[in-house]
């Protein structure tokens, strides 16, 4: 019986089939309608199902999930292999706690600070104890070059390039140091604060800009490209196994 992932977010929807704990196939889709899902989950012998989103509820594909097979949609109160001490955990971003859900599955009883690039950043710390404390958001790189255009008179548009050195000799080189060698500083300060604060721990690195911050970072880190698909996987399999 497989197991199948599906991240819904604003723009598209991620679909991962797990067999045996294994991803064995991912998809991206940009809409999520009942008829060729039903099609894709007949296709992979689907047996078991997981659901996040970070929009409003689609009830009717939820019935149909609920209905055909043992199916989980990932809500605040979801019951999950670790401790969730968020203080607000209703606004916790779904994407987050399954990431640190997927750093508990691939290093158990060992402390990791999780860092997903993206739109925005975000750093959750994980204790050995399995205990998720939380962390902080910050820009992404391209929300930081967007947000100097839009509130400026003057400043285009830049896109990332690789960095020549850390002085800028032009605007459009200058804006690309301001943004990428800030934002390489800000994760590797993050890095360094959370190292002094609690020791040894695992740096996982996730997300859409994993590959430029693998090759930029000096610190140790462990590259998981799928991390919040394997934490659904884990989530799912806990709440069919023991409720």
């Amino acid at each position: 019986m497989h197991n199948l992932c599906i991240d819904v977010g604003n723009s598209s929807a991620k679909l991962a089939v797990f067999k045996n704990g294994e991803l064995v196939l991912r998809e991206k889709w940009k809409r999520l309608e009942e008829e060729p899902l039903e099609e894709f989950i007949r296709k992979q012998g689907v047996g078991r199902v997981i659901l996040s989103s970070v929009g409003k509820k689609d009830d009717p594909l939820c019935a149909y999930l609920k209905e055909r097979f043992d199916f989980v949609r990932l809500e605040h109160d979801t019951a999950l292999p670790i401790q969730n001490l968020y203080a607000t955990p209703k606004t916790l971003g779904k994407d987050r706690i399954a990431a640190v859900v997927g750093a508990w599955h691939l290093y158990p009883n060992e402390a990791s600070l999780v860092i997903d690039i993206g739109t925005c950043i975000t750093y959750d710390y994980l204790t050995a104890e399995g205990n998720y404390i939380g962390g902080g958001i910050s820009p992404g790189i391209r929300l930081r070059y967007k947000a100097m255009h839009h509130f400026t008179a003057r400043l285009p548009l830049v896109k990332r390039r690789d960095l020549e050195g850390f002085v800028g000799d032009s605007t459009e080189s200058c804006m690309r140091v301001g943004a990428q060698q800030g934002t390489l500083n800000e994760v590797e300060g993050f890095i360094r604060q959370f190292k002094e604060k609690y020791g040894a721990i695992n740096i996982i690195i996730t997300g859409g800009d994993t590959e430029y911050f693998v090759s930029h970072l000096k610190n140790k880190i462990f590259a998981v490209p799928n991390l919040v698909l394997v934490g659904l996987n884990k989530i799912l399999d806990y709440n069919v196994n023991n409720f």
